[in-house]
């Protein structure tokens, strides 16, 4: 009790706020809604038929492939860039496609994307040495 922990990202280097701070949380919902949804829009238009397991099989597919290429390539998805979001490595530099990866396949099992650590860094993006910063 009474132990002072510092901000979000200070452990990292990062500043306390604006560019180059952790995301917040809100931001980063907002992010993957709006590529979930561009991912089941996508689907939807491949398959016809109503919206049900095939399709969201097809989106969670599509979504994969989008964090891979995106995050490996640019360092944001269009959800992230739309809320002025980037995911960078821990060292301040380009993710890369190999911790892209990984990031990617643990955000898609969804649990590791639910375990936070002081530093609001999901188990995905701890295990792919990434942070999401504010651009």
């Amino acid at each position: 009790m009474g132990v002072d922990l510092g901000y979000r990202g200070e452990q990292l280097g990062l500043p306390k706020e604006g560019p180059g701070s952790v995301a917040p949380l809100g931001r980063r919902v907002g992010a993957i809604a709006v590529d979930w949804g561009l991912c089941v829009l996508i689907a939807s238009s491949l398959i016809t038929g109503s919206y049900g397991q095939t399709t969201s099989s097809w989106a969670l597919l599509i979504l994969f492939v989008l964090n891979l290429l995106t995050l490996g390539t640019l360092g944001f998805t269009p959800g992230k860039r739309f809320f002025r979001l980037r995911v960078v490595g821990v060292d301040g530099g380009r993710l890369g496609v190999g911790r892209a990866l990984v990031r990617s396949i643990l955000l898609c099992l969804a649990i590791p994307a639910l375990i936070w650590d002081r530093d609001s860094r999901g188990l995905h993006d701890r295990l792919a040495r990434a942070v999401q910063v504010r651009i």
